[in-house]
């Protein structure tokens, strides 16, 4: 009976705790520069897809921070986007299927369905700069 009341403390405390700090480790990727042609269109795209903060930087360039804190990055323009895959990042998401409805919705393009990785979960899109991004979903999280 203890270790059942130890649980659950431990489960609330685990909820109240504050977020950690961004992870500081050799290797880790941190932060991108996107091509961009219109860099507040894809700051609406990214902000409404994927929930991303947008923010202006000190030098007044607009910026992203994903939704774990881990990775930023900034628009650039003067940059060709990458129209085809080439060095190929994939966003993590609850749900391709609905990643992919939002997606369109949003003004972007599927140039990959849901299904051609099978097993894996994964379909890629062309964002409003015309970069070439893939979604993919853990395979526990099935919809």
């Amino acid at each position: 009976m203890t270790a059942g009341i130890a649980s659950i403390v431990n489960y609330q405390f685990s909820i109240t705790t504050p977020p950690m700090s961004p992870t500081n480790r050799n290797g880790k990727i941190c932060y991108l520069e996107m091509p961009a042609t219109d860099v507040a269109k894809s700051a609406e795209f990214y902000s409404k897809v994927f929930g991303w903060n947008i923010r202006k930087r000190g030098d007044g360039a607009t910026a992203f921070d994903d939704t774990t804190g881990e990775v930023s990055g900034a628009w650039v323009v003067g940059r060709p986007a990458s129209p085809a895959p080439g060095l190929l990042f994939y966003i993590m998401v609850d749900s391709v299927e609905a990643a992919v409805k939002s997606v369109v919705a949003a003004g972007g393009a599927i140039v990959q369905p849901l299904g051609v990785d099978a097993p894996e979960i994964t379909a890629r899109f062309r964002d409003p700069g015309g970069n070439i991004i893939g979604l993919y979903q853990e395979p526990q999280k099935s919809r």
